[in-house]
């Protein structure tokens, strides 16, 4: 029991701490915890499964869905599939405060790639902001999003992609008054303006 632990914690580490920059660079250093209902670890084939409410939490990293798949190639590259009603994704962004979320039916992340993709009623959100379509893609190099509809889809408006975005505010001008200036203080005995009588 204590060697499957020791693989699911080191193949997870592995696969969180590749390459990306959606992530906080101390979650790779935190532990990682995983709760399923049903694990299997097939070494021979390079292959792991976690099933029934997954849970996976590293630091700020958090991943829910019903089932988690995680495929390794000759070269350590791995490709995890979530799929669930929809799986979850949450992460803060690198020295903020801000969150990146993402759900899907299903959510692939490649390693080798550096993609994340998130399917069937995809949406992302990172702070206010939202987009919601078929598929969205993020490059976790490059740092761009791609989103698009279903084609296919025959209910009208399901084929396009909807966003939300807010206007960026600039930060504000300095404030501050200068040393020498006069302290403005409320009248207490306002009186109204005279007006002038023509």
């Amino acid at each position: 029991m204590k060697i499957l632990i020791k693989q699911i914690s080191r193949l997870l580490l592995i696969l969180l701490c590749a390459n990306n920059v959606l992530a906080e660079q101390t979650d790779r250093d935190k532990p990682v915890h995983l709760e399923a209902d049903q694990v299997l670890i097939d070494d021979a084939r390079q292959f792991k499964s976690f099933e029934g409410r997954v849970q996976l939490i590293q630091g700020t990293l958090n991943i829910q869905a019903d089932r988690i798949e995680v495929r390794e190639d000759t070269e350590g590259y791995q490709h995890l599939t979530a799929t669930g009603h929809p799986a979850k994704f949450r992460q803060r962004y690198e020295g903020s405060e801000e969150y990146a979320e993402g759900y899907g039916e299903r959510i692939e992340y490649d390693t080798r790639a550096e993609t994340v993709d998130f399917y069937d009623r995809a949406r992302v959100k990172r702070g206010q902001d939202e987009v919601q379509g078929a598929r969205i893609t993020y490059s976790t190099k490059t740092e761009v999003f791609k989103a698009s509809g279903d084609n296919a889809s025959q209910t009208p408006g399901n084929n396009r992609v909807r966003a939300v975005l807010q206007p960026k505010r600039d930060t504000p001008a300095e404030t501050s008054m200068p040393t020498n200036s006069l302290d403005i203080q409320p009248s207490e005995t306002l009186s109204p303006p005279l007006t002038q009588k023509h």
